[in-house]
């Protein structure tokens, strides 16, 4: 017996919109990275240099970002990934959460030490420095958040069917669609557009540079105030400050990028506009409903049907045309008992 020919690379092996911006702002964030860590230990601040070790870790987290997409197209056609690779996509989004996290330890843990053991800062060398950070990290959030912004801008591939003969004596019948983007003003096309990022990926590297520009923003604060007022210790404190929003920002993306690793069901707006589509056929009852993401705003969809009326799965196939994100869906169609 063999398999009919089919893949599921749903467009993974394209070069992804957030792959070539993030080798930018790696570029960018490894200099200034050098730059800050080299004035903040020269200059003795230590939000300039919890601004430096930030840029590290997100220069570390950034390479991980970019490895993901480059491994992710390269092995798009790997027979292996039963879905394909889009999955590699989250799997580094929660790599770069759990990043977030443990730097964002070492940031309090340099910041208390700085409160307990103070140290003479250069303020006028530490704010040039910071400054140049901020207008680093302001280019390079723009340029991530214009890949977010275009993340969803995909051309999908075509479509194909086929059918399983059944295994066993139960009479029901699959059908597999392989489908691409279909631009339609409905329910599941507004949820895709209109969700949560769905590149958890971009979504990461994006969190990581933002997490630097405000780090910036806090130090430079913190040392006019240190100048100006004579509020030293406020160094320390704006490093905490940062790492607990920076902690708030990492629970959020591994809470999401979670949900998709262990095929959390998908959004319910798709389902449920899902159940419209088939429960408007009369006499059909739909028994079981799974829906979860394999990809980057792309979904994989499983549903059994009953009826006293059984028709061929493409029958039923054709009232999910139009919906957006809808990339493998297998109908079971089960005479009502």
């Amino acid at each position: 017996m063999t398999i009919a020919d089919h893949d599921h690379v749903f467009d993974q092996d394209r070069r992804r919109p957030g792959e070539v911006r993030t080798l930018i702002v790696i570029a960018l964030t490894a200099a200034t990275m050098v730059l800050e860590i080299a004035a903040g230990l020269a200059f003795g601040s230590m939000a300039l240099l919890a601004d430096g070790l930030h840029m590290a870790s997100h220069a570390s987290a950034l390479a991980v970002t970019a490895f993901a997409y480059v491994y992710a197209r390269r092995h798009a056609r790997d027979e292996r990934f039963c879905f394909g690779t889009g999955k590699v996509n989250a799997l580094a989004g929660f790599t770069g959460a759990v990043l977030l996290a443990l730097f964002a330890l070492v940031m309090v843990w340099e910041s208390v030490s700085r409160l307990l053991n103070p140290v003479e800062i250069a303020f006028n060398q530490a704010i040039g420095v910071a400054v140049i950070g901020l207008v680093v990290n302001g280019i390079s959030v723009w340029i991530l958040d214009c890949g977010e912004s275009h993340s969803h801008a995909s051309d999908q591939g075509h479509v194909r069917e086929h059918k399983h003969e059944p295994e066993s004596g139960r009479g029901h019948e699959h059908e597999h669609e392989h489908g691409g983007d279909v631009e339609h003003e409905d329910e599941i096309a507004h949820a895709t557009r209109h969700g949560p990022h769905h590149d958890h990926n971009l979504r990461s590297a994006y969190l990581h540079v933002l997490a630097d520009a405000l780090t910036s923003v806090l130090a430079i604060a913190a040392l006019v105030a240190g100048k100006f007022y004579g509020l030293p210790w406020l160094d320390p404190v704006m490093g905490i400050v940062g790492a607990v929003l920076v902690a708030r920002w990492s629970v959020g993306l591994l809470r999401s990028a979670s949900c998709v690793l262990l095929d959390h069901q998908g959004p319910a707006a798709i389902r449920q506009a899902v159940l419209r589509r088939f429960t408007a056929i009369p006499g059909v009852t739909v028994t079981d409903l799974h829906l979860w993401e394999i990809g980057p705003g792309i979904y994989c969809l499983v549903v059994s049907l009953t009826t006293c009326d059984p028709q061929p799965p493409e029958y039923y196939k054709v009232r999910l045309a139009g919906l957006a994100g809808l990339v493998h869906v297998t109908v079971e169609v089960q005479p009502e008992a």
